[in-house]
């Protein structure tokens, strides 16, 4: 890998995230990717602000991050990392969720939160990718899960 790949797969702002992964506005639920070692590991970071469409139902007198969304945001940092890993090779194709396990749930996520989502591959076989992730606020877990994803034709 030259040093320009390695600048690629630094500092990943949102239109590069929309350049990997079809999610838009309201439902691109990663800011920025900070980093990403290819076919092992991303970091991707969510602001969570008080505009956002489900804080309205999702409580109005006290507004929390909808767990499934947390998980989500997840899964839109491994697809990003998997779309970077596999370059060329992952045109025309999409990540679809497969399965989610182990899901758990530390502390409310709410407005002004910085989310931090630290996603790892735990094992690849063909287009299916396993992954480990969790979800920190000030380096404090707040969510964790494992899921699985298949890249396949759009």
């Amino acid at each position: 890998m030259s040093e320009t790949d390695n600048e690629y797969l630094k500092d990943i702002d949102v239109l590069k995230i929309m350049d990997r992964i079809p999610h838009r506005y309201p439902f691109l639920l990663v800011d920025k990717i900070e980093a990403i070692e290819p076919y092992e590991w991303a970091i991707g970071v969510k602001g969570v602000t008080a505009s956002e469409p489900h804080f309205q139902g999702h409580f109005p007198q006290k507004p929390i991050m909808p767990g499934v969304l947390i998980v989500e945001a997840m899964a839109q940092t491994a697809g990003v990392m998997v779309v970077s890993s596999l370059g060329k090779e992952s045109e025309g194709k999409l990540v679809y969720f497969m399965s989610i396990d182990e899901a758990k749930f530390r502390r409310p996520v709410v407005p002004g939160d910085l989310l931090k989502l630290h996603v790892s591959k735990k094992q690849q076989r063909g287009p299916v990718w396993k992954f480990e992730a969790k979800a920190t606020v000030d380096d404090q877990v707040v969510a964790e899960a494992s899921f699985a994803a298949m890249i396949r034709d759009a």
